[in-house]
């Protein structure tokens, strides 16, 4: 088993922007050119990439600060076959001001609705979020037990694999990703210790709660 990192990830987000020939940074700015809009007025206006109808697996929380990193994480969880809302990068042009809004919380209660559970990317950058302790709020209240804490190490924070969540985030399990036996494909898995887990399908699909392995 093992965390996601976040140099690695960092790393891997050059590569897609070179191989993109696109820049997050210039997407993570978007939102500068527009006030903060609905999503019914986004997607008429043909606005970034929203479709208000659009369901999802995963809804990423995320700390904005983490920009240079959440292109990569997406495209990873994609890859695994996973469809993934990111709000800056899936709604375009919402407002990601310091300040909560109504507009922009409306859109995201929305997208929250539309997903199957909420991955809470925690790194260095996450305390200062003010956007990531409601949306864990929110969809806990919405959708019991299907959060999952995905931590992103880096040699400051001194995560462990054996990751336990400070506060409150140790009230709910923990993903990371590893080989299925028998297997060299890599998979997210849901685990509430080292040795208690389910891979993730088996949680998103059916709620299964991870089993104690010995």
């Amino acid at each position: 088993m093992a965390l996601f990192n976040y140099d690695e990830l960092k790393s891997k987000n050059l590569k897609l922007n070179e191989s993109n020939n696109l820049d997050f940074n210039i997407i993570a700015g978007i939102e500068n050119k527009y006030e903060s809009i609905s999503l019914e007025e986004m997607d008429s206006a043909g606005v970034g990439k929203c479709n208000i109808n659009e369901n999802f697996d995963i809804f990423l929380s995320h700390s904005y600060q983490d920009k240079e990193i959440i292109p990569a994480l997406k495209n990873e969880l994609e890859n695994m076959g996973y469809s993934v809302y990111v709000d800056w990068i899936s709604d375009g042009c919402i407002s990601r001001n310091k300040d909560i809004n109504k507009e922009t919380a409306l859109i995201l209660q929305k997208r929250m609705k539309q997903s199957k559970c909420l991955i809470y990317a925690t790194s260095d950058n996450s305390q200062q979020s003010r956007w990531m302790p409601w949306e864990l709020g929110y969809f806990d209240g919405i959708k019991d037990k299907m959060v999952g804490i995905l931590p992103i190490k880096r040699y400051v924070n001194n995560f462990q694999d054996d990751f336990k969540g400070e506060e409150y985030l140790g009230l709910y399990y923990y993903i990371d990703k590893d080989t299925i036996k028998d297997q060299s494909k890599e998979a997210l898995w849901v685990r509430e210790s080292s040795t208690k887990y389910i891979i993730f399908d088996s949680w998103l699909k059916h709620g299964t709660k991870p089993l104690e392995r010995g």
